[in-house]
């Protein structure tokens, strides 16, 4: 965390009855669940869905520039909605208590390279569980960016703006990679794992299923649109890399967001897990077509709170959260997605440079920190 501990006046106590607090604003929505959630995320999944029939209709004549833009425009946001509202959130469970086969965790798919079961192991077991925690929570930085003063600096770090573009650009190959961990599984030894090699294997398989779908077949459907529907294909893709990164950045890395070190959660009670959780993330302010189009990742507070809570919750549970953030005197740290996106590369600049040294720490914090 910052050298100055934003949740030092509160007491083991406090951050107890915080925790029950945050359990009981759970349980009521839990207990308020009914067909009105389940008709919206419903109605959700018919939308995306005929939107993106209508918008790669309207491309098979994309050689004509107002196909191409209009079929663009489309098939961007039903990818975006597919990414977010629906896919992201359908894979956390929140929708599992309709016992619906068709919108459950275990047997959903979504359009990304990424296969539903890996990602659910690296994002919701493990960045959930281990959220902003250095060394064990893989989309803190992605792995390939220094994302805390402490941390010791290497001439590498000086590319992380470009590496972290890149990433925006082909974020959904990133997060396979890092669902992977190609890190660690790259040396001979873990090539050779079983494992591994099977996981491989089916993001290889879910990356040519994507591929042929979405630059082979819609394409050659098109004729002598051939070209423009690959483009504007590409271009969809593109777009809905950028956002979801960009929305992923504005949760996780703005000023003012903490991170932890991995010793700091020996131990840790429900409340300061909660705790964590509350000072390890940050909203976007904005309309309901923007909490909408973020898959109502701008509550990502809130969704850290209770990542298993339908998403079209999040917007009553902020107001009782805010209130107890102001309650517990800590800061909620929230702000339009233009300031947000600011304030991530801003950080994301800052620490690519030698400007702040490591602190003065155990041996075990630097350890620890290297590691990372």
């Amino acid at each position: 965390m910052t050298a100055i501990d934003p949740t030092a006046h509160l007491t083991a106590e406090q951050i107890e009855e915080l925790g029950r607090e945050l359990d009981a604003i759970r349980d009521e929505v839990i207990a308020s669940r009914g067909e009105k959630d389940a008709a919206y995320i419903r109605k959700v999944i018919s939308a995306q869905r005929k939107l993106e029939a209508v918008s790669r209709g309207v491309l098979l004549f994309s050689i004509f520039p107002p196909a191409w833009l209009l079929g663009t425009a489309g098939l961007s946001v039903a990818k975006i909605m597919d990414n977010m509202e629906i896919g992201h959130n359908v894979l956390h469970g929140q929708w599992d208590w309709m016992r619906d086969p068709k919108i459950h965790s275990t047997t959903w798919e979504w359009d990304h390279v990424s296969p539903s079961e890996q990602w659910k192991h690296s994002h919701n077991e493990l960045h959930h569980t281990y959220t902003n925690v250095i060394g064990k929570d893989n989309d803190l930085g992605y792995g390939i960016m220094r994302v805390d003063e402490d941390q010791k600096w290497h001439p590498f770090h000086l590319g992380q703006p470009l590496w972290n573009f890149i990433n925006a650009c082909f974020f959904e190959y990133g997060i396979a990679a890092y669902d992977l961990e190609l890190g660690k599984n790259l040396h001979k030894r873990r090539r050779k794992s079983p494992e591994f090699r099977a996981q491989a294997r089916a993001v290889g398989r879910k990356i040519r299923k994507q591929v042929l779908k979405d630059y082979v077949i819609h394409p050659l459907l098109s004729g002598p649109s051939f070209l423009t529907t690959l483009g504007a294909t590409f271009t969809a893709n593109l777009v809905r890399n950028i956002w979801t990164h960009s929305v992923i950045m504005c949760g996780h890395f703005p000023e003012g967001v903490q991170v932890f070190e991995r010793r700091s959660i020996k131990g840790e009670t429900r409340g300061q897990w909660y705790l964590r959780q509350m000072m390890g993330s940050a909203n976007i302010s904005g309309s309901r077509a923007m909490h909408f189009m973020t898959g109502n990742l701008s509550h990502q507070i809130e969704h850290h709170l209770f990542p298993d809570l339908p998403s079209n919750r999040y917007a009553e549970v902020a107001v009782k959260v805010r209130a107890l953030f102001e309650k517990y005197e800590l800061e909620y740290v929230t702000g339009p997605l233009p300031k947000q996106v600011f304030s991530a590369w801003h950080k994301v600049f800052r620490l690519s440079l030698p400007n702040a040294k490591p602190k003065v720490e155990t041996p075990d914090r630097e350890q620890e920190l290297v590691a990372a």
